[in-house]
């Protein structure tokens, strides 16, 4: 009888996976894809949504354009994974069964328990959220004056904070909208627990961008009006966006798998195997066991990686072969601020940090790399430009 792989989720961990599943399978094994959404979404470039949101057409990828005919798609939220009879719920109440299931479903936005962060905050997960922050920076511009222009929060300043911020930044210029941003960060520098000179860098092209850098104190608590920071700064705003952290997607906690007690993250060794020999854990989803003492880092460029051995281990599992062990090989961080680019200890280039039109191309380059690789290169060609 043949063996069905369920693969959750289609962002670049599911997306990559089923890719490479379709390839080293080749038929030998059925493939269904598990998504809430009918599309890949390029996540790591949505912020571009918030300037311009047109750029959505150039990063969002329909899944039937993705897989091959032989696998299917279904759309739906998954409510429960039940390992026991290997089964896993859905939202509508349907279920799928399988013999090997790979989670990669992503992760949820932490709020820490900050009294009123939730309820008063946008995120940016989805196409759809990137798309809110732009219809409410708008809206809020659209009701403001130079006298009293809209105030524009954004929590947290690792890759997506910088990155959201910058693109409000090119928002507010480009529309010489009335808008003064702040960025929120609770550590001592932008970009934390990173190199001092990249954090510098990136600090100079936020400033350049006239947004207002609040480091060192912690957001406390938040109203519908005022964020208040440490014991003593209140900023009151009109759109607050929190970027501050992730955690595991309430599915996870179903799952008898062991898991991250604090975020509910599934552990993973370093094939991808959890607790469960037929269940393997990738992205965000997952803490994925490395050498030494920290697990991979939950970013796209480790979840492309991933997504190629994964897929070739449960080939081998199904095939009754000895699994590969991943580890992550970090090729360098690019951080766009705007317009403007900085490129952090990319792999073969004799420069440790740098900016200019050579770390803009560079980023470019990498988004429309992952594009050429999910639908192919006419599409990357078409999108190059707005990354």
């Amino acid at each position: 009888m043949t063996d069905d792989v369920v693969v959750l989720g289609s962002g670049y961990a599911g997306t990559g996976a089923v890719k490479k599943l379709e390839s080293e399978l080749d038929g030998e094994a059925d493939v269904t894809w598990v998504s809430d959404v009918d599309h890949h979404l390029v996540l790591h470039e949505s912020h571009r949504c918030i300037r311009d949101p047109d750029v959505k057409e150039k990063i969002t990828f329909d899944v039937n354009e993705i897989k091959s005919p032989a696998t299917r798609f279904v759309e739906g939220r998954v409510e429960s994974i039940d390992t026991d009879d290997r089964r896993v719920t859905l939202a509508d109440d349907s279920t799928i069964e399988y013999d090997y299931l790979l989670v990669g479903f992503g992760s949820r936005t932490a709020f820490f328990g900050i009294d009123g962060l939730e309820e008063h905050s946008l995120t940016l997960k989805t196409l759809e959220d990137a798309l809110e922050i732009h219809d409410e920076v708008g809206r809020a511009a659209r009701e403001a004056s130079r006298s009293d222009p809209a105030q524009v929060v954004v929590g947290g300043a690792g890759l997506s904070g910088i990155q959201s911020a910058g693109e409000i930044a090119e928002f507010r210029d480009n529309h010489r909208a009335p808008i003064e941003i702040h960025l929120v960060e609770g550590l001592d520098n932008v970009f934390p627990n990173n190199d001092p000179v990249v954090q510098a860098k990136l600090r100079k092209l936020l400033e350049e961008k006239d947004v207002e850098i609040h480091t060192g104190e912690f957001i406390g608590e938040v109203d519908e009006e005022t964020v208040y920071v440490g014991d003593e700064k209140e900023l009151d705003y009109d759109v607050l966006l929190w970027t501050g952290g992730i955690t595991g997607q309430a599915a996870a906690e179903t799952a008898d798998v062991d898991k991250d007690e604090r975020s509910n993250r599934i552990e993973a060794a370093t094939d991808f195997q959890t607790s469960d020999e037929r269940v393997f854990a990738i992205g965000d989803a997952a803490i994925v066991d490395q050498p030494g003492d920290n697990p991979a880092p939950p970013t796209a460029q480790a979840a492309w990686q991933a997504a190629d051995v994964a897929g070739e281990n449960i080939a081998r599992s199904i095939r009754g072969q000895p699994l590969e062990e991943w580890t992550y090989d970090d090729k360098g961080t690019l951080i766009s601020v705007g317009e403007k680019a900085v490129a952090h200890n990319v792999k073969g280039l004799p420069i440790d940090t740098f900016g200019g039109p050579a770390a803009k191309a560079l980023k470019k380059t990498v988004a429309a790399r992952w594009i050429r690789r999910v639908n192919g290169f006419a599409d990357a060609a078409k999108a190059f430009p707005d990354m």
